[in-house]
């Protein structure tokens, strides 16, 4: 039996990326990570693949259900999973202390893959509109940088990089193209390099969602670009939605809440739902009564036109926002027989994503389960806070932070046919 290929996480975020390449058999080597709280959710996913092996997922479940602390979970699983979790910021001065950790964990064994992709803020048409400099001189722009130092010192034979479609037309004070920038940079550290765009919902994921997936191949030889297999379940929101338990605005539990019965096919099939562990963070957020009237303007607009609200429509006595040339779509909704969301976004905390429910008058923002449906993270996948209590805004940015499964999945699972090709 031939050992697992194994991969490195670099800006890993609640782990997406790294999921899909779990379920590809890839085997993670560890995961770097500035965020408090999204390492703590990696932690505690190591901790879940760890006892399902071993047969002992019931103390993954005791904790869900409160029964344990995090640190007992962590207590019984191997210390050097958890500590495989590296909390450090990327930057020249963490360099050599992130090598090291790495290094402990390699024993003297070879790196097969490194994949990530840095924030991707500086880079987004969004954060560019946004900010008064259009992002040049943020320090985030030049993060590949280390992402190379990563490839010069391991040498794995291929690295997977993923980042918005801003990438594409970013620039540097100077006027160049940071894009250009990168692919110099990797081919000086021996790599040729094939990029595409692919959008999430041509892979089993219902988000119109699109994201530049760069391949590296070390040597000479053309890097060709493992054409992930298209998957389109023609299921709707609802399918993904409906089983769970229906609430209101402010109701709902982030421990374990009870299921409604579900016949379809999708949720199994993309490994949403697997019913091994129990169904957590299912809590809508409270509503002020000015997001209920934009939420019902919204809604109004969406159920007579079919349009989503642009944020300079509104009466100005609804307008709290400053930035107004950009991000207008704010306001999302999500309806229930629509066969695709909106892109999730790590701003869902404060904007939000307002799900037209078939059977409840009252409409309101997404779950963070709900959110993590739409992004195909399986049910027992549970996204931490730094506390040791759950906690909804961290859940909200990690998820929407994060690459969908299933689409690291299909990239994962056709980059592991062509490996020896």
């Amino acid at each position: 039996m031939s050992k697992p290929l194994t991969f490195l996480d670099l800006f890993a975020g609640a782990g997406g990326l790294s999921e899909g390449f779990i379920r590809a058999g890839f085997s993670p080597i560890a995961h770097v990570e500035m965020d408090a709280a999204a390492c703590y959710t990696l932690k505690t996913r190591a901790a879940y693949h760890w006892l399902k092996t071993n047969g002992q997922l019931d103390t993954y479940n005791d904790y869900l259900h409160g029964k344990i602390s995090r640190s007992e979970l962590y207590d019984s699983v191997p210390e050097s999973l958890v500590s495989s979790v590296i909390n450090s910021e990327i930057s020249e001065e963490s360099l050599p202390f992130i090598f090291s950790e790495i290094d402990d964990r390699l024993n003297g064994q070879s790196l097969d893959l490194v994949v990530g992709g840095p924030p991707c803020q500086a880079y987004s048409l969004v954060g560019r509109s946004r900010d008064e400099n259009g992002m040049k001189g943020d320090k985030r722009n030049y993060l590949f940088i280390y992402y190379a130092e990563f490839l010069k010192k391991y040498k794995p034979r291929y690295f997977v990089f993923e980042n918005v479609t801003g990438l594409l037309s970013a620039k540097s004070v100077e006027g160049e193209l940071y894009f250009d920038m990168m692919l110099n940079l990797f081919r000086e550290a021996g790599y040729e390099t094939e990029f595409k765009t692919l959008s999430a919902n041509d892979y089993g994921v219902l988000q119109k969602r699109k994201r530049i997936i760069l391949i590296g191949k070390r040597g000479s030889e053309s890097a060709i670009f493992p054409e992930p297999d298209e998957w389109n379940p023609y299921v709707n929101v609802d399918e993904i939605l409906g089983d769970l338990p229906k609430i209101k605005a402010g109701e709902g539990t982030l421990y374990p809440c009870t299921l409604n019965e579900y016949d379809g096919a999708y949720l199994y099939e993309s490994g949403i739902r697997s019913d091994d562990s129990p169904v957590t963070l299912h809590q809508a957020r409270p509503h002020k009564e000015q997001d209920l009237e934009i939420y019902r303007i919204a809604v109004q607009k969406w159920n007579e036109k079919s349009e989503r609200l642009n944020y300079n429509d509104l009466p100005e006595n609804l307008k709290t926002h400053n930035n107004r040339s950009s991000f207008t779509d704010r306001f999302k909704v999500v309806a229930a027989n629509n066969g695709y969301s909106h892109t999730v976004v790590a701003h869902i905390s404060r904007d939000g994503h307002y799900y037209i429910h078939p059977d409840i008058e009252q409409n309101r923002s997404l779950t963070p389960r709900e959110a993590a449906r739409l992004q195909t993270f399986p049910d027992n996948y549970f996204f931490e806070s730094v506390s040791d209590k759950p906690g909804r805004t961290a859940a909200y940015k990690q998820i929407g932070n994060a690459v969908p499964v299933l689409l690291s999945q299909k990239i994962a699972e056709k980059l592991k046919e062509t490996w020896h090709k």
